[in-house]
């Protein structure tokens, strides 16, 4: 098979089965191998050839050419399940080392900030990833049949699941998000489904067309350079929401449960708040170690004091 026909076979299938935003990913990466490798067939692609690339696109970061590796091998793994092709040319490249860093995670004051520096429209729809924690894709797929005022909750659905099926889940309404959510009601469009939705020119079509949000990445990075903050994007929000929780001690089964994780594991990943288990632990040393602030600095003054006379 041809390199341009197995891209465009998976760009199907992940346009089919994955979330939006994880098809705009491999819409982004699939542009760059199509410019290179597009008149060669699956089998031509060898080893060093991809070396090469990896090291060129390493220029920007590791972390950028692992995720080329990753979704490279993703794109031949495809293809010889279905056999297509024979071979992973990928399968023996291994990962670059990557430098971890801790994310950076907005303050309760820098987010409502942001959240105040929107218009009316937009203020209702960040209220609603903060008050859910959900991704966006689940905020611009959320319809008012999804909106239970009675019970109080929202429905959010995702395809972030083995197998790309749309699972759902309950998330409580806090306060401000029955408010927000009742407010937007009242005033809605019976016409329309969506809970957020935009009216747009379809330059293709030359006409005018209506739907749900699409990703909108440009907004925060209007809103925090208006906000006077250190930018960040909407997932930062979600981590922002589950570091706070994790803080005020909420098991990590309820956020997992929040967030919508499969797995633990990914649900702590997003709590990066110094826990009080931590601070405690350290006041022990502190006190075990048999020093206090004042009786370290008359340590450190005995000690030069020996050193001079020696």
């Amino acid at each position: 098979m041809g390199f341009l026909e197995l891209v465009n076979r998976r760009l199907d299938h992940v346009k089919a089965y994955n979330s939006e935003s994880h098809y705009m990913e491999h819409i982004g990466l699939a542009r760059r191998w199509i410019r290179r490798w597009s008149k060669l067939k699956c089998s031509d692609l060898k080893v060093d050839e991809i070396e090469r690339f990896v090291v060129e696109r390493r220029k920007v970061s590791a972390y950028t050419a692992n995720k080329e590796i990753r979704y490279l091998r993703a794109l031949f793994n495809f293809g010889i399940k279905r056999e297509w092709t024979a071979k992973n040319p990928t399968a023996n490249i291994p990962f670059l080392p990557v430098e971890k860093k801790i994310k950076y995670i907005p303050s309760k004051e820098d987010v409502m900030r942001v959240i105040l520096a929107a218009d009316p429209a937009i203020q209702n729809y960040l209220w609603t990833v903060r008050e859910t924690m959900g991704r966006i894709s689940e905020i611009n797929r959320l319809t008012w049949q999804d909106v239970d005022f009675d019970g109080r909750y929202v429905v959010l659905y995702t395809r972030k699941k083995r197998g790309g099926h749309l699972t759902p889940r309950k998330v409580p309404m806090t306060g401000r998000l029955y408010d927000v959510l009742s407010h937007m009601y009242k005033q809605r469009d019976v016409t329309k489904p969506w809970v957020f939705w935009r009216r747009q020119w379809n330059r293709k079509k030359r006409e005018w067309t209506e739907g749900p949000y699409k990703m909108r990445t440009k907004i925060m990075e209007t809103l925090c350079r208006k906000a006077g903050v250190r930018y960040f994007r909407y997932h930062a929000i979600r981590h922002f929401g589950a570091s706070t929780l994790d803080s005020a001690n909420v098991n990590v089964g309820s956020i997992q449960r929040i967030l919508g994780h499969e797995n633990r594991t990914t649900t702590e990943i997003y709590l990066h708040s110094v826990g009080e288990s931590e601070r405690k632990a350290m006041e022990i040393f502190e006190r075990v170690t048999n020093f206090s602030h004042t009786d370290s600095h008359t340590e450190l003054r005995r000690e030069k004091s020996d050193f001079v006379s020696y």
